[in-house]
């Protein structure tokens, strides 16, 4: 039995390329392809600055400074290649290049968000990139409609979010920040720690969404001998599941109520936002820890803050 809230958005075809992924939209008139000819391209790349960071690191290329470590390349080829932060309003550095913009590219953490105002506006338009992960800061009915192609480096961070899950888990388990903030103010409570900190070992522990991320976290949690369960649409090969030892669960709310642990993995469509409620919350064991690092607007924040202080959830 699949569940339609982990479903792909229905306005996008994948397909695999040099940039792993490239999502490009239904529309039959799609606007040329950034190689279609030998014409030289504007790209703009939107990031965030790096200031005296980005001298402290070579590697250190998702700032303005590291400009994605492109710039060279990109210019060896003849194009033009803008990056700045600024990013909002219509005084901004990248509005002004919008009109005759070929590429933009932005990431997660520094979105430069492609309104249908600014597709709208955007004539030369003809790639929305982000380095990384989700294409949320894009309007994608509006992109369809233009025939614009938009692409994301799909597994690029992968094993990032899923070590950082990990931590998070650990952390909310352990109860180590209280303890890290009395450390830092010379504070010695022993019992205002003790009183929730817990081992992982024979907690149970749901993945909502078993993609990339979710398998990866699962085979990480393996060696802590939790009870692992996992949500999702389709599956995990069967030989890799045996592997693992977690355990499929078709019912979603049939799953909350297990769980010690919740980890969200699924991607933000229409489908998902919103979906741990006020109403699915409650669904879920008292005291449940909750792990989202996918997107915050899976989960109602105000649902997620009311139960964090009526204690339903201890965690967040």
């Amino acid at each position: 039995m699949s569940d339609p809230t982990l479903a792909q958005p229905h306005l996008v075809e994948v397909h695999t390329t040099t940039l792993e992924t490239v999502v490009t939209t239904h529309n039959h008139n799609h606007r040329p392809s950034i190689n279609a000819s030998g014409e030289k391209k504007k790209i703009v790349g939107v990031f965030y600055k790096g200031n005296e960071y980005a001298k402290l690191n070579p590697n250190f290329v998702g700032c303005v400074e590291g400009a994605l470590g492109i710039r060279e390349w990109l210019e060896s080829q003849g194009h033009q290649y803008i990056v700045t932060d600024d990013k909002e309003g219509p005084d901004s550095e990248l509005e002004k290049h919008i009109p005759d913009a070929h590429v933009i590219i932005s990431t997660p953490f520094h979105p430069a968000y492609v309104t249908a105002e600014r597709i709208k506006k955007a004539q030369k338009l003809e790639l929305l990139l982000t380095a990384g992960i989700g294409s949320d800061h894009v309007d994608l009915k509006a992109a369809a409609a233009a025939g614009l192609t938009v692409a994301e480096v799909t597994g690029s961070n992968v094993v990032s979010v899923a070590e950082d899950e990990l931590m998070r888990i650990l952390i909310l388990m352990r109860n180590f920040l209280p303890g890290y903030h009395q450390a830092v103010k010379g504070e010695w409570n022993v019992a205002g720690i003790a009183h929730r900190a817990y081992d992982l070992e024979g907690k149970t522990v749901g993945t909502v969404g078993a993609g990339r991320i979710g398998k990866l976290l699962l085979q990480r949690l393996k060696p802590f001998n939790c009870n692992l369960l996992y949500f999702d649409r389709l599956r995990i090969d069967p030989e890799l599941e045996k592997e693992i030892g977690a355990k499929f669960e078709e019912d979603l709310d049939a799953m909350l109520p297990k769980c010690d642990v919740i980890v969200i993995n699924t991607p933000l469509t229409e489908q998902t936002r919103g979906l741990f409620d006020k109403n699915r919350i409650a669904k879920c064991k008292k005291g449940v820890l909750i792990v989202n690092n996918a997107r915050g607007a899976i989960a109602d924040t105000q649902a997620i803050a009311d139960a964090c202080s009526s204690g339903h959830v201890a965690g967040n």
